[in-house]
């Protein structure tokens, strides 16, 4: 923003203390007179040495007035000098912690977000401002920290399908007798990955946005959808699928809330025992919020890897790998679209195994009106 030159802060403060300083002299000097003037008479007799009258009138007011002006006129001026000295020295005291987070700021903005304010002294609104200063730089660098780890993950994820298609377009045309279909369905299942990636990447930046329009969501009705669209998938697995709660009234949108559910279903079916696995999935009501809880049987899990799973393009590997792991970004989904809609995100690893996720929303007063 431009903006047209002016005083400093500093320069205005010394001006507001001498200014006040001065205020107060002049009223406490204008207090001395107006006292002085009402026990002291206009004039008075000159008397001599024998208490008799010589005769003569002395002005009293006139020569108290030429002796009191000239000494108020120095006080005054004195005080002005004060006031401006004093005033400078106090505003600089005053305003040292707002250069401290000035030149904290102009660090951030050249890009060093690693420095902080760390303001000593109590606790007073300088102090919240500069430790509200560095909590928002912590933030910040852990944030711009996240996003290049996860363009350098992207990017990587996205080179290998590529790299993969270039090295066996360069085997088939160096072995013209290699079977085309051969060839055919290993591009297909490397293109199919890239497609998945990409749109799985166009998700996570759209719910990182906000750009949806909230609704009237019932959470128990997508995780019917999602637990029926995934049913054949779980028999393939031999994953059983058990489902219940009550209606879980939310808002937000419909369509990224049915992928956050989908995305956990999924990943509690694949990620679950070889063979016999149970999946749970429940919604719940608590005062004030919703509850999506997914919970699957599987190999042990330490509560140092589940802390990292939900970040981009990383997977368990203590969990059981298939041909549907998928490409790395479905608990980081999740995780955007639960903090889209002002949401918590819980994993708990279970004690005999698997994990336990849970999904608190905030929650609407009326029930929404039945999906079809």
């Amino acid at each position: 923003m431009a903006r047209a030159p002016g005083l400093s802060v500093r320069v205005k403060l010394t001006l507001s203390y001498a200014g006040f300083l001065m205020l107060a002299g002049a009223l406490l000097l204008a207090a001395v007179w107006l006292f002085l003037l009402r026990y002291v008479p206009d004039r008075a007799m000159l008397y001599n040495p024998d208490d008799r009258p010589s005769g003569g009138v002395f002005p009293i007011r006139s020569v108290l007035l030429s002796t009191f002006a000239p000494r108020a006129a120095a006080v005054l001026a004195f005080l002005l000098v004060f006031g401006l000295v004093g005033g400078w020295i106090l505003a600089g005291r005053m305003l040292a912690p707002l250069t401290r987070i000035t030149d904290a700021t102009r660090m951030a903005t050249n890009g060093s977000l690693s420095h902080r304010v760390r303001l000593p002294g109590r606790n007073d609104e300088f102090g919240e401002l500069a430790d509200a200063f560095d909590a928002m730089l912590a933030r910040l660098e852990a944030h711009v920290a996240e996003q290049r780890r996860f363009a350098a993950n992207a990017s990587h994820e996205l080179r290998t399908p590529l790299a993969i298609s270039k090295t066996l377009l360069d085997v088939a045309r160096g072995d013209p007798n290699r079977v085309t279909g051969e060839l055919v369905d290993r591009l297909h299942a490397v293109n199919t990955r890239a497609i998945d990636l990409t749109e799985a990447l166009l998700l996570l930046s759209r719910a990182d946005q906000r750009s949806f329009t909230p609704e009237p969501v019932d959470l128990s009705l997508l995780a019917e959808e999602a637990t029926e669209t995934l049913l054949p998938l779980a028999e393939k697995h031999g994953v059983t699928i058990e489902t219940c709660g009550d209606v879980s009234p939310t808002t937000g949108s419909p369509a990224l809330l049915l992928q956050l559910t989908t995305n956990l279903v999924h990943n509690a079916i694949v990620h679950n025992l070889s063979d016999r696995g149970t999946v749970w999935v429940s919604t719940g009501v608590r005062p004030g919020s919703v509850l999506l809880t997914v919970e699957n049987t599987g190999e042990m899990l330490t509560p140092q890897l589940a802390s990292k799973l939900t970040e981009p393009f990383q997977r368990g590997t203590e969990r059981i790998h298939t041909d549907h792991d998928g490409v790395g970004l479905g608990l980081a989904i999740v995780k955007s679209i639960t903090h889209a809609h002002d949401g918590t995100l819980t994993l708990t690893p279970r004690p005999a195994g698997g994990m336990r996720i849970t999904v608190e929303l905030p929650a609407i007063d009326a029930p929404p009106p039945q999906q079809t």
